[in-house]
Formats: C-alpha cells, sequence, structure tokens
C-alpha cells in the first residue's frame, strides 16, 4: 500500500464526505457540496466553482496537490454515490443562488427564463438544468424547493448543467414580483383554463412556469400568469413527467426565436 493513502472508514476526512452526500442541512451549513467523475469536477472549476479537497483511488495517476488525498479503494467505495466516477472525487464551494445573481438579466433584450415551483424529484430537476443549458435558456428559478441544488442525484442528471446555468432559489412570491418588476411575461404551464403551448409568443421577454406533476402549480402563480398553456394529451394519460414537459416547452422556444431571426 502506498504511504499516506486514507485506509479507514472512520477517518473523519472520509465521514465527512460521506455526510456532505447525504445530508443536505450539512451542505446548506458548510457551504459545501461534493461532485464525482473527471468530467464533471473539470466542468464545475470551468464554471467559476472553488474546489477544496480532491480524493484520488489510490491506483490512479496524477500530479498530487495540496488539497488532494490518497484513499484506499475500499475507502473510495465508501464515499463514492454512484459506481463509475472515474476513481475521483471533489468537495468544492457553493455558489450564491439569490434572486440578485440574476441582474444582468434585466439589460437582456428578450431574456428566456424556467420557473420552477416545489419540484421535489432532484432527478427531475437535473434533468430539466441539463435541457436548460443545452436550450441555451438565460436563467432557471426554483421557488419554495423541496430539494437543494447540490443534491449528488441532481448534479448526476444534470450532467453539469447546475454549474453552468444561472440558477437562483426563492420564494414564488419574490419570484413573481421579480418578473413583474422586469416585464416578463410569465406563461404557466397547466392543464386547465389553458390553450395549446404553441399559440403563444415566446419571442419576447419571458418566463415558462412549471409545477410538480402530482399537484400542479399553486393558485397565486395562476393568478399571476400572463396566459395559461397546455401541451395536448391526446392519450389517455393527462399529464407528462415534468422534465419533459419543460424540454418541449423550452424548445418551442427556441424554434419561434429562430423562425424570428
Amino acid at each position: 500500500m502506498e504511504e499516506n493513502v486514507i485506509t479507514s472508514v472512520q477517518n473523519a476526512r472520509v465521514k465527512h464526505v460521506v455526510a456532505l452526500q447525504q445530508k443536505s442541512s450539512l451542505r446548506r451549513e458548510e457551504g459545501l457540496f461534493v461532485v464525482e467523475g473527471q468530467r464533471e469536477i473539470e466542468h464545475c472549476i470551468a464554471c467559476g466553482y472553488e474546489v477544496v479537497e480532491v480524493y484520488k483511488r489510490s491506483q490512479e495517476s496524477g500530479v498530487r496537490k495540496e488539497v488532494e488525498y490518497l484513499v484506499s479503494p475500499q475507502v473510495y467505495e465508501k464515499m463514492a454515490y454512484r459506481g463509475s466516477t472515474e476513481g475521483i472525487i471533489a468537495v468544492a464551494k457553493c455558489k450564491d443562488h439569490s434572486l440578485s445573481i440574476l441582474s444582468p438579466l434585466t439589460s437582456y433584450l428578450s431574456p428566456l427564463i424556467i420557473v420552477l415551483e416545489r419540484v421535489e424529484k432532484p432527478g427531475n430537476l437535473g434533468a430539466i438544468l441539463r435541457t436548460a443549458e443545452a436550450a441555451g435558456v438565460d436563467a432557471v428559478i426554483v421557488c419554495d424547493p423541496l430539494t437543494d441544488l447540490y443534491n449528488p442525484n441532481l448534479i448526476r442528471a444534470s450532467i453539469g448543467g447546475v454549474f453552468n446555468v444561472p440558477t437562483a432559489v426563492c420564494t414564488s412570491e419574490e419570484c413573481i414580483a421579480f418578473l413583474k418588476a422586469n416585464r416578463i411575461k410569465i406563461l404557466t404551464a397547466q392543464l386547465q383554463d389553458s390553450n395549446e403551448y404553441y399559440d403563444y409568443d415566446m419571442t419576447q421577454a419571458t418566463a415558462i412556469v412549471m409545477g410538480t406533476e402530482s399537484t400542479g402549480l399553486t393558485q397565486q402563480w395562476r393568478e399571476a400568469a400572463d396566459a395559461h398553456i397546455r401541451i395536448p394529451m391526446l392519450g389517455r394519460l393527462d399529464s407528462l413527467n415534468v422534465s419533459v414537459s419543460a424540454a418541449i416547452l423550452m424548445y418551442e422556444a427556441v424554434r419561434q426565436r429562430k423562425v424570428k431571426k
């Protein structure tokens, strides 16, 4: 066994990484999160995140740095949240996600924003952030969240989108006030009292607002909306997964904006 390799799962650093993976309360308290995999870590750093610790399986090659630690394969297996992560894990500092980070949007001519109210499944939120990055969405706003942005399942599902897409977290009231103050049209996705999504102009400053699959949007969003839109349901089921619905609506906005050019 190499020298200076952490071999005990009872090591304090190992326990800390495992706790950060498992506990959103600790992530919030310490302002730290865990990211796994070479590609994800490189993307995290490229997007301006500060990495404070790196852990590598002892057989992995690479130049040691002050913040790097070697761990035995058994310890790495204990620390890793998922399987194939190329033998590398990092601890990084969380960023600010208040509405203030979206102030540059006020200078955009026609920003496109995705708003998500009370989405609770990290995988869905991560998938939406991945699509938002691919579609060139200007920002995502998460209202009254039931999961945090640094949940390991969310990071994995976003494939780095969580690092790259400007994302704010706030209450629905704060978000509505922000959108109204900046004259951003609010389109709420809902089945009731709505018309097909392709009948609405999404080339202007637009916020597309999505709720949960189970309960949809709260009344405050329905009342705040400039228009209610829906995706036609032609089968027996009356709803789509929220990440699928969001993708359809995002790319309708992309289509309209491309045609307008």
